[in-house]
């Protein structure tokens, strides 16, 4: 608890305070960090040995200290989750634009509420509760009482992480333009409410905290490093910088941010370029998410699929030979019926 407890010390706040009020100096100092975060049960040297947990913020833990990029594919709701898990990703990647365009049928400009998303967070992460699911929670819905109230949320929602940004709360998506940023002093405060309320969880979470700066694009790339590094100074678990434009600018920010992880995000015909994974492992960057490759695959396979039914009347060429049994064992047929096989019910017997 006690580690906590010590973001609202008035003299850590002074520190921070003068920092971001600083006109003089363009990179944080050693000394400004006398008291810097250390929680010593989340070191990432617990995590290094040992089967892989079953908890999933616990394993993403130990995805993340031991060798190898973590790949989560973006997913948009429960077809595209149970397809990612049929394809063998080991975790997964909730986005922002996603849920609200699959929930609401809206863009990504700050429409969907804490409701939305932890409400499909909860259904995500209850087809495999193993898979750590990342999720996005934008700017945290609100001021450090409802960050923390979206920790909490998404925590017992069987979420992973999450990453909090640093924009205004009418925010967009990061790959558009005309994008406003907080201060940073405000910013720091979203990133310490997390990881207090995180703290705070009875039982000691493992719960992953990720701040997202999408400063870049506003006020320069110099000055989305600082407010990181300020952030992994104050408790943040992985570092994210949104619209990094080159490879040049990906390998410094991983330099500038060592050790604390990194993770980037590649959205096709986006700011960033499109990455490979392995590319990315080789820049340093320790965790890729691909926030919209589920729902623009959809948009076009359900395009396709629309304009072949009202030009044809069918949809046989659609279905490619995907009936419903074949379409219901995707979704977890054979899982319920060997339940209540072995439950001793006859339910199922025959289907």
């Amino acid at each position: 608890m006690s580690p906590a407890l010590k973001y609202f010390d008035n003299e850590y706040d002074s520190i921070i305070r003068h920092i971001c009020n600083s006109s003089q100096s363009t990179s944080p100092q050693d000394s400004d960090f006398d008291d810097t975060y250390y929680n010593p049960r989340l070191d990432s040297t617990n995590f290094l040995e040992g089967p892989l947990s079953y908890n999933p913020s616990t394993r993403l833990r130990q995805l993340l200290a031991r060798p190898g990029i973590v790949v989560a594919p973006g997913i948009c709701d429960g077809i595209s989750a149970r397809c990612a898990l049929e394809a063998g990703f080991e975790c997964l990647y909730q986005s922002g634009a996603a849920t609200t365009a699959s929930r609401l049928g809206q863009p990504d400009l700050a429409i969907a509420t804490l409701n939305d998303f932890t409400d499909a967070a909860r259904m995500v992460c209850s087809l495999d509760p193993t898979v750590p699911v990342i999720a996005d929670a934008d700017t945290g819905f609100g001021g450090p009482v409802m960050v923390a109230r979206t920790v909490t949320q998404y925590a017992r929602a069987g979420v992973a992480a999450l990453h909090i940004e640093d924009q205004v709360q009418t925010k967009r998506c990061g790959h558009l333009l005309g994008k406003q940023v907080v201060s940073r002093e405000e910013f720091l405060t979203r990133i310490r409410s997390a990881v207090h309320a995180r703290d705070t969880i009875p039982g000691g979470s493992d719960f992953v905290i990720i701040a997202r700066t999408d400063s870049a694009q506003v006020l320069g790339m110099d000055e989305a490093i600082i407010r990181l590094q300020l952030a992994a100074k104050v408790g943040a678990d992985v570092c994210f910088i949104e619209g990094v434009k080159s490879k040049e600018l990906l390998e410094k920010t991983v330099a500038a941010l060592a050790p604390k992880p990194v993770l980037v995000n590649v959205i096709s015909g986006g700011l960033t370029p499109s990455f490979t994974t392995k590319e990315a492992e080789e820049m340093g960057a320790k965790i890729i998410i691909f926030s919209l490759v589920s729902c623009v695959a959809m948009v076009h396979a359900v395009r396709a699929a629309m304009q072949s039914l009202k030009k044809t009347g069918t949809d046989y060429a659609s279905s490619q030979g995907m009936g419903p049994k074949n379409f219901f064992e995707l979704m977890g047929l054979n899982d319920m019926i060997q339940l209540d096989t072995q439950a001793g019910g006859t339910t199922f017997r025959e289907i």
